[in-house]
């Protein structure tokens, strides 16, 4: 191809083959300059409007079945969704019109909001640090990135909590809204962002910062499940076949471990990363993960940052084949 046309494409409207540029460039900038202010990310902002609708759609105190509370749900989901994935779609378009040399950049920025692997790899290896000065202080540390009480846990539970946390949100912060920008573009990896965002703040089976979400956190907690299905299981993929040696298990192994989770979805990394690791993961009373492994030591944590950014490399490959493929397609 003439250096004259590619250097027109340059110079004109954005076209397709472009966006292969935008993944790269978003981690790129993720690893530069890390989390937008507060004020101007947007995954704030879907928070802070999860949290208005909750507080009217989800009861103070139990209920037993109440199909209107989860209808409730879902229509303030969607309310949300819509203005979410028009307002990505019009600034995408917007950006197509531009030249490729503004439109990748303006994209990029666009899409690192929705990715935080910076972010999830620097909060892992800091509850390391902490715990290496105290226990007290890496309870203390971790309890910014989990649910759980973690004021009884011991040092080998610090770490595994750490390291399941690593292995669950490399999906929910990396892999799929990657995933679901390859396939959908901006409006994809928005949509994916909000839903993820409303399951974690509404999709719990009971009482949850003083709101009872049984009913009225079903549909966020089912639509984070829809759209978390394929890429759950090509994070687990990228770390039980990736981040160099060998593999350590059968891919029947992996499926049988990932299925001891209550969840359909966030099973499979972590699985993937035990049985890489060959530790136990596990949550007290709720499961536990190759359950003959051994206790998370320190030196395994470094370990478990190290196949995880190589999961990152292999999810920005996957998209480049599934960008390629459509471009292909057309």
């Amino acid at each position: 191809m003439p250096w004259t046309t590619v250097w027109a494409w340059w110079l004109g409207p954005a076209p397709a083959w472009v966006w292969l540029l935008v993944p790269p460039l978003a981690l790129s900038i993720d690893r530069a300059w890390g989390e937008p202010p507060a004020r101007w990310h947007p995954v704030v902002w879907m928070g802070a409007a999860l949290g208005w609708w909750g507080t009217r759609i989800a009861p103070a105190t139990p209920t037993g079945p109440d199909v209107r509370r989860a209808v409730a749900g879902a229509l303030a989901w969607c309310s949300l969704a819509l203005p979410v994935v028009v307002a990505a779609w019009g600034l995408q378009a917007l950006l197509a019109q531009l030249p490729a040399w503004c439109a990748v950049p303006l994209l990029a920025l666009l899409l690192k909001p929705l990715l935080a692997w910076r972010m999830l790899r620097d909060e892992v290896a800091a509850v390391e640090q902490a715990l290496a000065g105290s226990l007290t202080a890496g309870r203390e540390r971790l309890a910014w990135l989990v649910s759980r009480d973690t004021c009884a846990l011991q040092p080998h539970e610090v770490r595994e909590a750490a390291v399941e946390t690593l292995a669950e949100n490399l999906n929910d912060s990396v892999v799929a809204p990657l995933f679901w920008f390859a396939l959908l573009g901006l409006p994809g990896a928005a949509l994916y962002r909000l839903a993820n965002t409303a399951d974690a703040m509404w999709g719990y089976p009971g009482m949850r910062s003083g709101r009872y979400w049984q009913w009225a956190g079903k549909w966020a907690a089912r639509a984070d499940d829809v759209l978390s299905w394929v890429p759950a299981r090509i994070t687990a993929v990228l770390l039980w076949a990736g981040g160099g040696g060998r593999t350590r298990c059968s891919w029947a192994t992996l499926r049988t471990e990932a299925r001891r989770t209550p969840s359909p979805n966030s099973g499979w990394p972590m699985a993937a990363m035990a049985l890489r690791l060959g530790v136990r993961l596990g949550k007290p009373g709720a499961y536990v993960l190759n359950p003959r492994g051994a206790e998370v030591r320190a030196a395994q944590v470094p370990q478990a940052l190290h196949h995880a950014g190589h999961a990152v490399g292999g999810a920005l490959a996957v998209v480049a084949l599934l960008q390629g493929g459509q471009l292909w397609l057309r």
